[in-house]
């Protein structure tokens, strides 16, 4: 009986965050809340919850003050010269600027949010593409698999749902995986590379003078703006919610995610006279936004350098890394207390979800273990998994990750299947985090999901029809996603 209420609390959960009938959030607490009360065990739910808060409080600390930190650095122009010298990098050559979007994706999904990412890149990238009349898919899925690669950092949010939902400690999936994602980021860069060559082939090389002189693009690119093909794909059904959160944030932020405009310029007043045509071109982040603090840029980058190395060297636990690091950055480049509170309030939306969404998590994995639904349901799947295939469920949980994480959302495979073939891999002698790293094999996948808000921000700034981006992405994707599992393999991850 548990096992069949087991299956139909996920069953319903998937359904209803997967229709858009009610929020994760809501779900991840009220289905839970129903089929406790369910199985008759009304009485002990609070007892679930509380445990539950208290295992993941960790996770949740982790995740606010992450988001916070390199919102700080973004808006104080951590990232803007990286910007600048890959935009100078590409010049008029397809081949580097497919590269250098791949580049520029994979440093900016830092700060843990696809939708930001998304901006940035875009935002700078874009009139590179339209100037030289390259394929704006090559450009959006570079830019999707490439996060999704990077989407796997502990803030970014597949992480730290697997170590919720598996009670583990992110640090312990994420950094023995680090040589597997390196490997897939690798992948990310060849495919750039190929691809650039082969729009390169298809358009010939330009000189810079020739790129300037061609008429420049007089559209604005805007978060989920629609298509101008016909479609309307970034401003309907869960594009509609991704990209007017994604220009809401854009607009909040005061141009600290890169600008909203495709044609942007840089007016920086260090720069060489010489170069001012080429920079007003190829320029893609606001230089004169209220934020940039580039006094304390060195103070800055040698800050997050030492905090990225203290976590790898897992020299202190990552929630606490990162409330020390958010708390040293606001205070120095932000002395002021109206501008801290300023600070804060234009990440607070992002910080808020993304904390909400761990302590939900805490009813809904509270219940599912609390009330022995996840030890049936296990049993269950050990039955049907052939005892040829039991000591390598950490294999079938990295390839079962492809299509999982492409047909649901990430609440629905980490919150309600991986806790199944955790219990089934652990049965057959298989550590949780072996499944728990494993299970972070299809991210580069997940991220051009129709379920994923963020795309819709990606496709609609490049006026990109979203099944065109899907059939030029997916098989790159999946491509890259094996390549993290196999490596994962080779070097005994998993």
């Amino acid at each position: 009986m548990l096992t069949i209420l087991g299956f139909a609390m996920i069953a319903t959960f998937l359904v209803l965050i997967m229709t858009k009938k009610m929020s994760p959030i809501a779900a991840l607490v009220l289905i839970p809340a129903l089929f406790c009360v369910a199985v008759g065990q009304g009485a002990q739910l609070g007892d679930y919850v509380i445990e539950g808060v208290g295992n993941l409080a960790p996770t949740a600390a982790m995740l606010m003050f992450a988001i916070v930190y390199f919102g700080v650095m973004i808006d104080v122009g951590l990232f803007d010269p990286i910007v600048r010298g890959i935009l100078k990098f590409c010049r008029a050559d397809p081949m580097r600027i497919v590269v250098g979007t791949a580049v520029l994706a994979a440093i900016v999904s830092l700060d843990g949010d696809g939708s930001t990412t998304f901006m940035i890149t875009v935002s700078a990238m874009y009139p590179l593409y339209k100037r030289l009349k390259m394929s704006l898919v090559v450009m959006t899925g570079v830019a999707a698999t490439a996060n999704g690669v990077m989407n796997t950092l502990p803030w970014g949010g597949p992480t730290a749902r697997a170590a919720t939902a598996l009670k583990l400690d992110a640090s312990e999936i994420f950094v023995p995986m680090i040589p597997a994602l390196a490997m897939g980021l690798l992948a990310v860069f060849v495919l750039a590379y190929v691809l650039g060559l082969r729009e390169r082939k298809r358009l010939g090389m330009l000189t810079l003078d020739e790129a300037l002189a061609r008429e420049p693009e007089q559209e604005t690119v805007s978060a989920g703006a629609g298509n101008t093909r016909g479609g309307s794909t970034g401003s309907t059904g869960i594009g509609g919610t991704g990209g007017t959160g994604g220009e809401d944030r854009l607009r909040k932020d005061a141009s600290a995610s890169g600008g909203g405009t495709g044609t942007g310029t840089d007016a920086d007043p260090t720069a060489d006279p010489a170069d001012e045509a080429d920079d007003d071109a190829f320029q893609g982040l606001d230089p004169n936004r209220s934020t940039l603090r580039p006094k304390l840029y060195w103070f800055n980058a040698g800050l997050t350098a030492a905090l990225l190395t203290a976590m790898i060297m897992e020299l202190m636990p990552i929630p606490v890394l990162f409330l020390l690091g958010a708390a040293l950055a606001l205070t120095v480049n932000f002395p002021h207390m109206p501008d801290q509170r300023a600070r804060i309030a234009a990440h607070a939306d992002n910080v808020l979800n993304v904390s909400g969404m761990v302590f939900a998590a805490a009813v809904f994995t509270g219940v599912l273990t609390g009330t022995g639904m996840v030890e049936n349901m296990a049993d269950w799947v050990v039955g049907a998994v052939p005892d040829a295939m039991g000591p390598h469920m950490a294999i079938v949980t990295g390839l079962l990750s492809l299509p999982l994480t492409y047909f649901m959302s990430n609440d629905g495979f980490y919150f309600g299947v991986l806790p199944v073939l955790a219990e089934a891999g652990a049965a057959h002698g298989v550590s949780p985090l072996e499944i728990a790293r494993a299970s972070l094999a299809g991210q580069a996948l997940h991220m051009s999901s129709p379920l994923v808000p963020a795309v819709y921000v990606l496709v609609g700034m490049a006026k990109v029809e979203f099944g065109d981006h899907t059939r030029f992405t997916v098989k790159w994707a999946v491509l890259t996603s094996l390549v993290v599992l196999g490596a994962g393999i080779l070097f005994g991850i998993m």
